[in-house]
């Protein structure tokens, strides 16, 4: 909140941050073992944690789970899966995959269409995409990584939010028909992003490679107990999903009725276009609340979701005040 302080000195704290895509209400914790702490994670335990991801994510086998902390770290490691070349990222998108493309050696080109992911060795698609919410269907994925497959190459799916997606459409159970690496986030859609816990999903053998480039120990005890109570917890997740969808809607009225276009997203961030997108943005700060604009498209403006009824309150509030003149 430090550069929110900088930006906005005079606005009312604590600060409402809208500007990440995570579920303002988190998976509830228990109390854990002491020995999640003091002692070095079990194998069974990340044999159970890859048991628990299998079901709820549809891979084929848990030897086609990788267990990480946070996907960021299995980035550069999927993007060194294949010989440095052409990586193709279908944008816009978020950042980070263009970046661990390039520390892994490849010539990478950031592409609007999803025609134009053939032809390259290393092709990476977030499905459903932030910010946009852009969905590609199934198949043709299956069928990129497929054609990928045949050359070399390989595709990354990066299903971050598909927690709050059309589950059909995930790539999870198809990795075998391809050269097909799926990513899972677990914080997202659980509101837990300090537990640091991310899943790959892909072929066994490739799945045995990441783990060798994770090195062992690469979750913690904490990490592994929270993570298979919460992926096991199918009953929360189902109400989550209707809960996230319903706050969804009432935020797109919200933001509807203050006069912005609301383009797209996902259940937990939502894309809205205004001419005065800036204004809005220094409004907003100015009222302590924050959301994320883009500095590439300055009429674009992504709102997460408020935590509880004060929240929803508080934006209405400052939504009625109009952009700064």
């Amino acid at each position: 909140m430090g550069a929110a302080r900088r930006r906005f000195p005079n606005a009312p704290e604590p600060f409402l941050d809208l500007s990440t895509g995570i579920n303002p209400t988190p998976y509830p914790l228990n109390a854990l073992s002491p020995a999640c702490f003091t002692r070095l994670p079990e194998p069974d335990g990340l044999a159970e944690l890859a048991e628990a991801a299998m079901r709820r994510y549809g891979a084929p086998s848990p030897a086609h789970v990788v267990c990480a902390p946070g996907t960021q770290i299995l980035l550069p490691a999927v993007a060194r899966l294949v010989p440095p070349g052409r990586a193709t990222v279908l944008s816009p998108t978020y950042a980070e995959h263009a970046r661990a493309a390039e520390l892994a050696g490849h010539a990478v080109t950031e592409v609007p269409s999803f025609a134009e992911l053939h032809g390259s060795d290393l092709a990476v698609a977030v499905n459903p995409n932030n910010p946009d919410g852009r969905l590609v269907p199934r198949i043709r994925l299956i069928d990129l990584g497929a054609a990928l497959a045949r050359r070399g190459g390989l595709l990354l799916v990066d299903e971050a939010f598909m927690d709050v997606a059309t589950l059909s459409e995930s790539v999870a159970a198809d990795v075998d028909r391809g050269a097909i690496v799926v990513l899972r986030s677990f914080g997202k859609f659980h509101g837990l992003p300090g537990i640091r816990l991310g899943f790959a999903i892909a072929s066994p053998g490739t799945a045995a490679a990441l783990r060798a480039a994770l090195g062992p120990w690469a979750v913690s005890g904490p990490a592994l107990a929270i993570g298979k109570a919460a992926l096991c917890d199918d009953a929360w997740a189902r109400q989550m999903r209707s809960d996230l969808a319903y706050a969804a809607v009432r935020l797109d009225g919200m933001l509807e009725d203050a006069g912005l276009e609301v383009l797209g997203g996902t259940a937990l961030f939502r894309l809205a276009r205004s001419d005065y997108a800036l204004r809005w943005y220094e409004r907003l700060g100015q009222c302590g609340i924050l959301v994320r604009c883009f500095p590439d498209r300055p009429a674009l403006l992504r709102f997460g979701l408020p935590r509880d009824e004060a929240g929803y309150q508080r934006l209405g509030t400052a939504l009625a005040l109009g952009p700064v003149d």
